[in-house]
């Protein structure tokens, strides 16, 4: 057998179905769902050399992760994570193994597959116990426009082709994880939806500094609002701290009527004889996870730091607390990427700014047509200084590509000021282009 033919061995497994949302809703209308604990770092344990694709590592050494999984799934866990965090193109085109993606993903998912497999034949589960396998995305790691070289359709498009492989590998469900960017969350959630329909299910979690902003700014109730409106199964927050620190964002995100995903760090790290190690142990954990689980998370899991036995301790320590599905709230909100604007109809109007509108101004109109937004961006901080809440955007005059000019005005505002948008365009299809690139709910 060639290194190649060994590598990729476990992408042969014969592959499941996807699970559903409603087979999702219903298994979450049963109780809590349990998700694993830390990969990375407990491969690091077992072996993970440093500076190496911990991709082709784990399908180099299959077992190491297999044997993890089994751990987890023996502690109590209804799903892990497959090992695919960074099997995306741009990631992996460090390793110069782009062109192996596939193959890849299809052979990490089925390690954890055949970890499902082997800890039943083992009698270490129930038998019938339902056990789960999601695909794991992230970050890129290359910035999106305005912010980055990276355009969104391409961002969408290399979130398509893990996707693609991941859901013909046969996960359960998708998370999108570690996220601080929310227009990559929606980019992701978008790739999702165009690859496999409304079918799958969608995790997505994102983590959050101390000031409770991600760190491109989203602060949790935006989040929430956006990825709802999006149509995800369930939305939070995992990683960056420990679960004693993550009281407040969860508090804030209750305000979303879809299930709480909470899968924090095992506290803080810390360098001891030159080894990354967590300040908080199982007991401590579980004990810290109560209190998040009693506001009204109802996915549970352990994110860097966090071993089989953290899991299992946290299992022992929730067993009481009984999982409740949300109850449906009507949001009425707009938001930009960063903040939210409530709509309260018995509240005080809300200014809409519209002066970006190029018709009987012809200084706006020789801007445009040079491709200009000097002016758009005066404008616009003028009005908010002034007290809009909402900015209107019309790009229509003649003589310039209308659509063009609206998706940079778009991005160009993203960056200028902190208040949503209102897409004005007599053309539907500009309307349509302009929602898909807007980082938030206009």
């Amino acid at each position: 057998m060639s290194r190649e033919q060994e590598i990729y061995q476990y992408s042969r497994m014969e592959i499941d179905s996807n699970m559903t949302k409603e087979q999702f809703r219903k298994r979450l209308a049963q109780g809590k769902m349990i998700l694993d604990g830390a990969t990375g770092s407990n491969l690091q344990e077992r072996g993970l050399p440093a500076g190496v694709c911990p991709e082709e590592w784990i399908l180099e050494n299959p077992d190491v992760l297999k044997e993890l999984q089994i751990e987890y799934y023996a502690a109590g866990s209804d799903a892990v994570y497959a090992p695919t965090f960074s099997g995306n193109r741009i990631k992996l085109e460090e390793y110069g193994l782009q062109d192996n993606l596939v193959e890849m993903n299809h052979g990490l998912v089925a390690i954890s597959k055949q970890a499902v497999a082997e800890v039943k034949e083992r009698g270490l589960v129930d038998a019938d116990k339902p056990l789960y396998v999601c695909g794991d995305l992230t970050m890129t790691g290359k910035q999106v426009q305005p912010m980055g070289p990276l355009s969104f359709e391409e961002l969408v498009d290399i979130y398509k082709e893990q996707i693609e492989a991941l859901v013909d590998a046969g996960v359960d469900f998708l998370a999108v994880e570690t996220m601080m960017s929310l227009q990559e969350c929606r980019g992701a959630v978008l790739a999702i939806k165009e690859t496999c329909g409304d079918t799958i299910p969608i995790l997505v979690t994102l983590t959050f500094q101390d000031d409770m902003r991600t760190l491109f700014g989203t602060n949790p109730e935006t989040a929430v609002i956006v990825m709802e409106s999006m149509g995800v199964d369930a939305v939070g927050l995992n990683c960056s701290t420990g679960p004693d620190k993550m009281h407040e964002v969860v508090q804030r995100m209750l305000r979303v009527s879809i299930p709480l995903v909470v899968k924090p760090n095992a506290g803080l790290p810390k360098l001891e004889d030159g080894k990354t190690t967590y300040d908080m142990d199982a007991e401590e954990f579980a004990k810290e996870m109560l209190p998040l689980a009693q506001m009204g998370a109802t996915i549970l899991g352990g994110c860097c730091g966090t071993t089989p036995l953290h899991i299992r301790k946290m299992i022992q320590n929730l067993e009481n607390v009984k999982a409740e599905i949300p109850e449906k709230k009507q949001i009425r909100a707009l938001t930009n990427e960063r903040n939210f604007l409530e709509i309260d109809l018995d509240g005080a109007f809300s200014i809409v700014g519209e002066r970006i509108n190029p018709t009987g101004k012809k200084n706006l109109q020789e801007e445009l047509r040079q491709k200009k937004m000097d002016l758009v961006i005066d404008m616009a901080e003028e009005q908010v200084a002034k007290g809009a809440k909402i900015l209107d955007v019309n790009m229509g005059t003649n003589g310039i590509d209308e659509k063009e000019m609206m998706l940079m005005a778009v991005n160009e505002l993203t960056l200028a000021v902190d208040v949503p948008l209102c897409i004005d365009s007599s053309y539907v299809d500009i309307v349509e282009e302009a929602l898909r690139i807007y980082p938030g709910r206009a």
